[in-house]
């Protein structure tokens, strides 16, 4: 395993670069946004949103690294006028995953702003754990807003769309 680390400069600590890249693979094809693993007094951190943060130190110190900070989803421009205020009634994920605004590449989207849905339509697809699973409107209304991008992460109980 010693020919997989390399060093990481003057502090003597040894980062296994290639377990850090697997690390970030991982959380590509799983929609998670941080995965943490310990090896005795090694802990390596990779987290979506802040770049990778990594922190090697004693099993029992704290962490030299302050958590990252999920960035903000930049917003798209169905969703630029929604203040967090409009968000009430949104349509929320039930799980964390990746959202799909079509049902396949290339294809339409579901809805647009401005659009009127009825209760039971499909607004978005979440992928969790290779399963699609369609978000559908709870009620009939048109659609307020989009409130996420295709192909972005999102996070259980993240709003999704306004439908009023």
């Amino acid at each position: 395993m010693a020919d997989r680390k390399a060093s990481a400069g003057k502090s003597g600590m040894n980062v296994d670069t290639a377990l850090v890249r697997e690390l970030a693979e991982m959380l590509d094809d799983t929609g998670l946004t941080e995965i943490e693993v310990e090896d005795g007094d090694r802990k390596i951190r990779v987290a979506r949103g802040g770049g990778v943060a990594m922190a090697a130190a004693p099993a029992m110190a704290p962490a030299a690294a302050a958590p990252a900070a999920p960035a903000a989803a930049a917003p798209t421009p169905d969703s630029a006028g929604a203040a967090p205020a409009d968000t009430a009634g949104a349509t929320k994920s039930p799980m964390v995953g990746t959202v799909y605004l079509a049902p396949e590449p290339g294809a339409a989207d579901f809805i647009k702003v401005g659009d009127s849905v009825k209760e039971g339509q499909t607004l978005v697809i979440v992928e969790a754990m290779k399963v699609m699973n369609p978000i559908t409107a709870d009620k009939a209304g048109t659609v307020k807003a989009i409130l996420v991008e295709n192909a972005q992460p999102v996070e259980f109980d993240q709003p999704l769309v306004v439908v009023a």
